[in-house]
This record gives structure tokens, C-alpha cells and sequence, in this order.
């Protein structure tokens, strides 16, 4: 009868690890680059069209350009990608490697010229494009829950995907979303597959 409890808190404990470890890395790089490297670590973004702006890719998601970005993204990205979590910890892992490389090459093809792509927000919304299409794809009772309670609490950052305000990028936001899409869809064969 403890056996379930025990699993149930070892994967609770994995799960905080988990998004502790990346919200850590997210504060530590943005306090080295704010008083260690003088905001010199923001170059290691996504340049689009730029051959050495591809390296973006792996790190652009960790960078944030000063404290008020960081502190918006660290709340959704907990919330979300604990979402993400929910039914399986490892559909975190998926979300997130599409989610980077989909938002990330994306951003790299159509963001525009001489700019630099940094922020969890990509991630952000590849979670939200993951979780709102996630019933669709899987239609199991549980998912299609999720998905309606995801899009009535935030649903609204939906309309991030465009162009709205400047200097934010709306590229890795909509590239992002499609790869969490593109994962919700993937996810959901996978596990029809074995089903």
C-alpha cells in the first residue's frame, strides 16, 4: 500500500528537481551577466541568419535580458512546465528538445536581421501550444480537461504569437507555440502506438 505513495513522492521530488534546476540556471547565468560579464552572455542568443547565431539555439532559451524579463518568464515557465509534467515527467523532456529546436530554428530563419533572440519565453509557449492541443490529440478525458483549463487560465498569452509589441520576440513565441504543437501531436501517436 506505500508502494504508490513512494512513487507518487519520488516523482513530485523528480519534477521540482527538475524545473528547480532549470529556474536555477536561469538565475545564476542572469546574475553572472548582470554583474560578472556586464551583459555580454546576451550575445549568446539566437542572431538569425547569422551561421555562429545558430549556437542560440541550445542557449537562448537561459538568457534573459535583465531581472523584469526573468521574473516574468520564471512563474509560467514553473506553471506550465509542471502542466507539461502531469500524465508523464518524461513529456517534459520532448516538449522542451522540440520546443528549442522548433522555436529556435524558426526564430533563426525569420527574426529579423542584426537582432538577438534570449528568453524561457519560446519554452513558454511551446508548454502552452503542448497543453491547449493536447485533448485534441490524445482525446482521453484528462487531457481534454487540461487543455480547457490551461486555455481558460492562459489562454490570453495566446495572442504573444504576434507581432504586437516591439522588441519582444513574437518569432520564438510562435515558433515556440508550433513546437509544442508539433510535440502534443507526437506525444499523443506515441502513445496511441503502445496503447
Amino acid at each position: 500500500m506505500s508502494q504508490p505513495k513512494t512513487s507518487f513522492s519520488q516523482e513530485i521530488k523528480k519534477q521540482i528537481t527538475i524545473l528547480g534546476s532549470f529556474v536555477a540556471i536561469f538565475w545564476i547565468l542572469e546574475i553572472l551577466d548582470q554583474f560578472v560579464f556586464h551583459h555580454t552572455l546576451d550575445s549568446y542568443g539566437i542572431r538569425p541568419h547569422s551561421l555562429i547565431g545558430l549556437r542560440g539555439i541550445l542557449f537562448a532559451p537561459f538568457l534573459h535580458g535583465g531581472f523584469g524579463h526573468l521574473i516574468a518568464n520564471t512563474i509560467p515557465f514553473l506553471i506550465l512546465g509542471w502542466l507539461v509534467m502531469i500524465q508523464e515527467t518524461s513529456d517534459f523532456w520532448i516538449v522542451t528538445i522540440i520546443t528549442m529546436i522548433v522555436g529556435g530554428i524558426g526564430t533563426w530563419m525569420l527574426g529579423a536581421p542584426n537582432s538577438i533572440h534570449i528568453g524561457a519565453s519560446s519554452l513558454i509557449f511551446g508548454y502552452l501550444g503542448f497543453l491547449l492541443l493536447r485533448g485534441y490529440f490524445q482525446r482521453n478525458i484528462a487531457s481534454i480537461l487540461l487543455s480547457l483549463v490551461v486555455g481558460f487560465l492562459y489562454g490570453g498569452l495566446i495572442w504573444g504569437v504576434l507581432p504586437t509589441q516591439p522588441g519582444v520576440s513574437w518569432q520564438g513565441h510562435l515558433f515556440g507555440f508550433l513546437g509544442g504543437v508539433l510535440s502534443a501531436k507526437l506525444i499523443a501517436k506515441e502513445k496511441h502506438f503502445y496503447s
